[in-house]
């Protein structure tokens, strides 16, 4: 009997360590972080322009239990939700100038966020954000994670307040954090090098002497322009151009956003209760199952570590135990089955988020640009055509390369 108890102890403590709770990521953010907000309203000097880019989805986890109810459609739809709350997020806050999410890196862009979703699952999010401004100069690189409590799938509001609303107000707070240690110096050069940067892009060999880059790859101002340049001023009235696309472009993901609110939050908190249940199921399943093991590891023990009489003694026992154990294995087993409904039920959830914008009609040039395909195409169309736009007017290509042989995806229209 006493190699019973120990074969008991022995499974009892094994369910222990197997069937703990669940593993919460590592970096979590504190509870109810407070968005900083400024003492006092900033003048237009000491803004920055934020850039966020498309978020990297990552990789699912290669683990079935782990990837269960995760599907890439709705990776790739969070890939486009979190960046937009976390523009609406900064945009409260008082600190920066224009935000907009874009498709891809902005060459222009005052201040970049980059961003990959390494894990996210209904009841936690891992995101990896990376800030660097025109300078490419790396303001940080780091890792936020956050668990969401069960009052946290409730108290929401789009634009607002998320389920994991405390992750994206630390990421905005350190932000802040940073952007306030620059100088008003810094900022301006920031402002000036994007600028450059994005004429550059326009027209490399008229702007290539303005910016210098040293060994680290970080850029620094040379030299500004004359406030008078008529090349500059192009390059101006084109930026206007572009932000205005990108700011359509920012329409499209909000109203995307809006669309994706309710049955993204349905989804997570939906996920969270059942994996939750699931949690449950397989703790009793293994608790039976573990129980049952030993019982017959007992009855075996019994047998075989006695003598013959006692052996022959105590087989009703082993046999009672026997039975039990199987029926407790068993029994393990269709609770199993339970919670294979349940797992069955997140994997309904699966369903695909992709978005597709509307065409959209451009004036350039008392011609009518129709763009097509997703958002992010229809920008990487955009791009190219304003690359074209510039050296027309400037002249910087022959007549043949003009805008109105644009690229085949982009479709002119009559006016």
């Amino acid at each position: 009997m006493r190699k019973f108890s120990q074969y008991i102890i022995t499974a009892l403590l094994i369910f222990s360590l197997v069937s703990g709770c669940a593993t919460i990521p590592r970096n979590q953010v504190g509870e109810q972080v407070e968005p900083l907000i400024p003492a006092h309203e900033l003048n237009d000097a000491e803004l920055l322009n934020v850039s966020i880019r498309i978020f990297d989805p990552g990789e699912l986890p290669t683990d079935p239990d782990k990837r269960r109810g995760l599907a890439p459609e709705i990776r790739e739809a969070e890939a486009r939700f979190a960046p937009i709350h976390l523009k609406h997020t900064l945009q409260r806050t008082g600190y920066w100038g224009a935000v907009r999410v874009v498709p891809d890196d902005d060459i222009g862009a005052e201040l970049l966020i980059r961003g990959k979703i390494v894990l996210s699952d209904g009841e936690s999010v891992v995101l990896e954000i990376e800030a660097l401004d025109a300078r490419n100069r790396v303001w940080y690189r780091r890792t936020y994670a956050e668990t969401a409590r069960l009052e946290e799938y409730y108290n929401i509001e789009p634009e607002k307040e998320d389920t994991f609303q405390d992750l994206f107000n630390s990421i905005t707070n350190d932000l802040i954090i940073f952007k306030n240690n620059l100088s008003p110096a810094e900022i301006s050069e920031i402002r000036h090098v994007a600028l450059l940067k994005y004429a550059q892009l326009m027209a490399p060999d008229a702007f290539s002497n303005y910016l210098g880059m040293g060994p680290d790859g970080h850029l620094s101002l040379l030299r500004l322009p004359s406030d008078q340049d008529p090349m500059l001023a192009r390059v101006n009235l084109v930026k206007v151009r572009d932000d205005m696309l990108v700011d359509t472009i920012n329409d499209y993901y909000d109203i995307y956003y809006q669309d994706l609110w309710e049955p993204y939050s349905s989804w997570r908190r939906f996920r969270q209760e059942e994996v939750t249940a699931m949690r449950e199921l397989e703790r009793e399943a293994l608790a039976k199952q573990l129980l049952g093991i030993a019982a017959i590891a007992g009855a075996i023990a019994l047998g075989v570590a006695t003598d013959y009489e006692t052996s022959i003694r105590t087989q009703p026992l082993q046999q009672v135990m026997i039975a039990g154990g199987a029926y407790s294995m068993y029994s393990g087993y269709q609770t199993r089955q339970e919670s294979k409904i349940n797992q069955d039920a997140i994997e309904e959830l699966g369903i695909s988020f992709s978005s597709e914008a509307e065409p959209l009609v451009l004036e350039v040039e008392g011609k009518s640009i129709r763009l097509t395909g997703s958002a992010e195409q229809q920008y990487a169309k955009w791009r190219n055509m304003l690359r074209q736009l510039y050296a027309r007017e400037t002249g910087l290509i022959p007549l043949s390369e003009q805008i109105d042989s644009a690229p085949p995806a982009a479709e002119n229209t009559q006016p």
